[in-house]
């Protein structure tokens, strides 16, 4: 089957964004015009599966939906929308969670329809039975806590522990917005696959693994994976000038804003409004506003807190999910098992690709109901620790037990 360009730019003219009511179809990429994107497409994996069009995550219903940068919606629009898109979360204490992450019984904040992956571990590890379980995660919220200064956002030592022993029994990768350099910097673990800007720069680990999850058996017997050191895929490379001259323009127009915070994530830029006075929100809106005009080529989403500008290309972090398995020729079998944990709007991308492909399963992490494409909830990164600390657990107790037969 003829595989669709993931690349195709969403729209003619405007730049549309991520603030959706819900799901919605992507714009149509036909009569694009001149200047288009290169329709550069991923390898295929060994297994020839179709590499699905990935698609806007499901998002609450106060969130804007196709909110134009030279269309006539009002800032204020723009300032209720960041609103309805960072809650205020209550912060953690040390006495929420034991420190293996076992109490998960006390769920009262919890009052959605998803079950704690804690309490449904046996059922998840029931639903992987023969299969091999790939990790996915996203960092910032999930294996970090959020944190004022973005560049602090530093992982515990028993995560990243933690984290190395999961890479050495399974497929690994961190799935970021932010900078793969910067974010490989955080995690210091070279036995990872590494996704950086929502998914436009991955690469795979750099460090060969120990373990034997590089070779992967199907249930025949058959060879179904490997040679995880060739990824490598840049899908928006020509983007990368056009990023460097919107994050001098956002540096200059936002340095008046005590707490913003402007970011540099190579193909995307992130502006964070997590330290401004609630009061200049609005402000922050009408800089960034000011800057997008020029550029129809660019995209605004948004996160906890954070507005990002990044291309108009069709690519997330599900199609990066897909990508990855495609590129292990792990893309059409059913001897995988991907377990995606997340915390962001972004991270509903994958969320969906996994509901969509009955495989595997998402996780999102949050304190607060919302309305997601995943499966199960853990309530913080200390929850998400436990969680990758029984995993460990399970599958050292597994190959004890199948070297003793």
């Amino acid at each position: 089957m003829t595989k669709q360009n993931p690349l195709a730019l969403e729209a003619e003219s405007g730049i549309g964004t991520d603030m959706a009511v819900a799901a919605g179809k992507p714009k149509s990429s036909s009569g694009v015009g001149g200047g288009g994107c290169s329709a550069h497409k991923p390898p295929p994996g060994p297994c020839g599966g179709k590499f699905a069009m990935g698609s806007a995550a499901m998002a609450e219903r106060m969130v804007l939906k196709d909110l134009e940068i030279n269309g006539p919606a009002r800032i204020n629009s723009w300032v209720d929308s960041m609103r309805a898109s960072s809650p205020t979360h209550i912060k953690s204490t040390a006495s929420s969670l034991s420190a293996n992450g076992d109490d998960h019984t006390n769920s009262a904040d919890w009052t959605g329809n998803l079950a704690s992956a804690l309490a449904m571990f046996d059922e998840i590890l029931k639903q992987s039975e023969g299969k091999q379980i790939f990790m996915f995660s996203d960092y910032d919220g999930t294996l970090s806590p959020i944190v004022d200064d973005p560049d602090r956002a530093f992982m515990s030592v028993a995560m990243r522990r933690t984290l190395r022993k999961v890479a050495k029994y399974f497929p690994t990768a961190i799935v970021t917005g932010r900078c793969r350099d910067k974010v490989y910097n955080f995690v210091r673990l070279a036995e990872l696959y590494y996704a950086g800007s929502h998914g436009m720069d991955i690469k795979g680990p750099t460090k060969p693994s120990k373990s034997k999850h590089m070779i992967i058996k199907g249930s025949d017997g058959s060879c179904i994976g490997g040679n995880s050191q060739a990824v490598e895929f840049q899908p928006a490379s020509e983007f990368i000038p056009m990023i460097n001259e919107v994050y001098e323009a956002l540096m200059e127009k936002t340095n008046s804003i005590f707490g913003c915070k402007v970011e540099h994530n190579k193909f995307c830029v992130s502006v964070h409004f997590r330290c401004v006075d609630e009061k200049r929100w609005s402000e922050v809106a009408q800089e960034v506003r000011s800057v997008l005009k020029q550029y129809p080529k660019l995209r605004l989403t948004q996160g906890r807190k954070v507005l990002e500008i990044r291309p108009i290309i069709r690519w997330d972090k599900g199609m990066a999910l897909e990508f990855l398995l495609e590129s292990l020729g792990l893309d059409n079998c059913t001897d995988v098992f991907p377990v995606y944990i997340g915390d962001d709007r972004s991270d509903e991308d994958a969320f969906k690709v996994l509901r969509e492909r009955k495989q595997g399963c998402g996780i999102l992490v949050s304190r607060f109901p919302k309305n997601t494409n995943a499966s199960y909830y853990l309530r913080e990164p200390a929850e998400v620790l436990g969680f990758l600390r029984r995993l460990v657990k399970w599958k050292r107790c597994s190959l004890r037990t199948q070297s003793s037969q």
